[in-house]
């Protein structure tokens, strides 16, 4: 399982016209097997008319399926060149598929590899792209009074807050990097003088928006 990695903010799609053919990229966030060939035969039925359906992924908790089909154009021409982008990309648990509607003008390998390179890198560019970092989640369970000043306090010192249970208690899950767990309590029970309950409750990723 990955500490943290990249992939796509958003499933997505971006249009070009390169030589009078339509190239339609289409970005989905898929994080097994099934999900990614999901998303191809969903395309492929959506377009069906289309001249080609072409895809890559890489995707898995290790990247272990990673694939690329050029779906009738010539070998290396569509597939491979998606794929490059994705890995060059530095992304996990991403499927693209590009769509052609052959516009009467052939573009030669060179051209093809041009044209599913470029309408990979702007479907990524209109899905946009996210960091998502393992974290411990952790369970704080403390009286209802006590809700809104915990929570306010967590948000504004930026924890994630990703779920609240309701029962005699309010427990709140909050996300927190691995080794800061402790920090995390200290905060807690000093704001609760003391009347704050702590549980693991496993992890979680978190996300935020990544920049160059």
């Amino acid at each position: 399982m990955h500490k943290h990695y990249l992939t796509i903010k958003t499933a997505a799609k971006a249009t070009l016209e390169i030589n009078k053919s339509c190239f339609i990229a289409h970005v989905a966030r898929t994080e097994t097997e099934k999900q990614a060939l999901d998303f191809l035969v969903g395309i492929r039925k959506q377009h069906h008319d289309a001249t080609h359906n072409c895809f890559a992924c890489i995707a898995g908790s290790r990247d272990e399926f990673q694939k690329s089909d050029d779906d009738g154009e010539p070998v290396g021409t569509a597939g491979k060149p998606i794929w490059e982008v994705i890995r060059k990309s530095q992304l996990c648990d991403t499927t693209i598929v590009v769509t052609r509607y052959f516009g009467g003008i052939k573009l030669g390998s060179g051209g093809l590899i041009r044209a599913y390179g470029k309408s990979a890198s702007e479907g990524i560019r209109a899905a946009g792209i996210v960091e998502r970092v393992l974290h411990s989640r952790i369970g704080i369970d403390i009286a209802y009074n006590l809700l809104g000043l915990l929570e306010n306090i967590l948000i504004t010192q930026g924890y994630t807050i990703t779920d609240k249970r309701f029962t005699d208690l309010v427990r709140l899950y909050v996300l927190v990097e691995s080794g800061q767990e402790f920090r995390l309590q200290k905060l807690a029970t000093d704001i609760t003088a003391g009347a704050a309950y702590f549980s693991e409750q496993g992890i979680a990723y978190a996300e935020n928006d990544y920049v160059e």
